[in-house]
C-alpha cells in the first residue's frame, strides 16, 4: 500500500512533511513495520533532521548551497546541476519505524521534502510495509 501527496514548492528549501507521514501510518492498516518515504524528483530529496530550531534548516541550505554553488564550467544545459549534486547528496528516501501505528521518530525530528529547484510542483510518495 502507498500514498502519494503532491507538494508546491515555492523556492529552495526544507518543506516538512511529517503530517502527511502520520496520515499515511494511520491509513494504513500496518500496525508495526516501515514507512518508505520517497522523492521521484532528480532535483529534490528527503531528509530526516531537527524541528526545534528553524535556524537548523537555514544552516543546512547554507551549507549545501556553500558545498555545491552553480559553477560556470557545468555543462548540463539547464543550468541546475547544482541541485542535482544537491539531490544525490541528500538523497531521494528515508525509512521510518512504524510502531503501534506512528511512526518513531526523535523528540526533535521531523521528515523533510528538500527543495533545490524550486518553484516546482513536486510529489512523494509513503509506501507503508
Amino acid at each position: 500500500m502507498h500514498f502519494e501527496y503532491k507538494l508546491s514548492t515555492t523556492q529552495e528549501g526544507f518543506f516538512d512533511i511529517t503530517s502527511q507521514v502520520r496520515q499515511a501510518i494511520s491509513g494504513s492498516i500496518i500496525e508495526n513495520g516501515i514507512a518508505l518515504i520517497y522523492c521521484p524528483h532528480t532535483t529534490a530529496g528527503i531528509t530526516i533532521n531537527e524541528n526545534a530550531d528553524p535556524d537548523v534548516v537555514l544552516d543546512m541550505l547554507l551549507g549545501l548551497k556553500k558545498a555545491f554553488p552553480n559553477r560556470p564550467e557545468f555543462h548540463h544545459s539547464e543550468g541546475n546541476s547544482a541541485a542535482h549534486l544537491k539531490a544525490s547528496t541528500v538523497g531521494s528516501s528515508v525509512t521510518v519505524v512504524i510502531s503501534n501505528g506512528k511512526p518513531v521518530l526523535g523528540t526533535w525530528q521531523s521528515v523533510y521534502f528538500c527543495e533545490f529547484d524550486g518553484p516546482r510542483n513536486r510529489k512523494f510518495l509513503v509506501k507503508i510495509l
